[in-house]
């Protein structure tokens, strides 16, 4: 670590140490594993693959209308804190939805759901003071969905993150790409190409999650019951990573980026 970084208080050092707990437990198969019973992984390997070019269609579609939202209707408001018990109450709804119809209900299930957690987060961000009258904080928000994946999962040959900041590093530079393009033409144009390629950067991230999901789902439950209790994991596994994320965007603007990611590092090398 840099001589010349600032000394956190002991509260950030804290938060920096919660934070840490939080982005450093994203494997959302062993939590799902924990509530089916048994491991999910055996039952990914047996979907056919209509259902996964179903399913990789609604990935990416449930993305782009995150990132519309996102761009046309995410506003700053006061700093209250977050309903996160709300916001899995209504994912549990949806997700009862899709356990009624099975499989061929997440299509529809899922776009609902992934814009229910795109409110809670933008709750959690309001929470932690970023402005989300800027295009930076919402595409912050959207930023999230990308980072829930487990660094030892694969998707089809493709290792899923590398690292918090290593991630990081990589959005920022498409975000700010898809930023320049929209407040250079002043619109929300999905289909160009900076915009494009973040949109199929997060979508690719976030559907190691979803097929994990799917993956829980499609072992024999409880119909709607088992279904609900699946999402509100689901839920509750991106607001944790939300928590951690904007607690160090909030302590990145306080001591500067490059200082926290490197008492960041510094804290995940004491911990292997």
């Amino acid at each position: 670590m840099s001589g010349r970084d600032p000394e956190l208080s002991s509260e950030h050092r804290l938060e920096l140490a919660r934070a840490h707990r939080l982005l450093a437990s994203r494997n959302l198969a062993t939590r799902l594993s924990d509530y089916a019973g048994k491991p999910i992984h055996s039952a990914f390997a047996q979907m056919p693959k209509p259902m996964r070019r179903t399913m990789d269609r609604a990935i990416e579609r449930a993305i782009q209308e995150c990132l519309k939202l996102a761009l046309t209707s995410l506003k700053g408001a006061p700093k209250k804190r977050p309903s996160t018990r709300v916001a899995s109450a209504l994912a549990g709804v949806a997700g009862g939805f899709g356990g009624l119809f099975g499989a061929a209900g997440l299509p529809v299930e899922l776009p609902v759901t992934t814009i229910l957690m795109l409110r809670a987060i933008a709750d959690i961000a309001r929470h932690h003071g970023e402005d989300l009258s800027t295009l930076e904080g919402r595409l912050a928000c959207v930023e999230v969905f990308a980072h829930g994946a487990d660094r030892g999962v694969r998707d089809s040959g493709r290792r899923a993150d590398v690292g918090y900041y290593a991630s990081r590093a990589m959005l920022g530079r498409l975000a700010n790409e898809a930023s320049s393009l929209l407040l250079e033409r002043g619109a929300t144009n999905l289909a160009a190409p900076a915009v494009a390629a973040l949109t199929s950067e997060v979508a690719t991230r976030f559907g190691v999650v979803v097929w994990e999901r799917v993956a829980a789902s499609a072992i024999p439950l409880a119909g709607a019951v088992g279904g609900a209790a699946i999402n509100v994991v689901f839920m509750n596994h991106f607001q944790s990573i939300a928590r951690g994320h904007f607690m160090l965007r909030r302590l990145e603007r306080i001591y500067g980026e490059e200082a926290i990611r490197r008492h960041y590092q510094e804290l995940a090398k004491q911990r292997l």
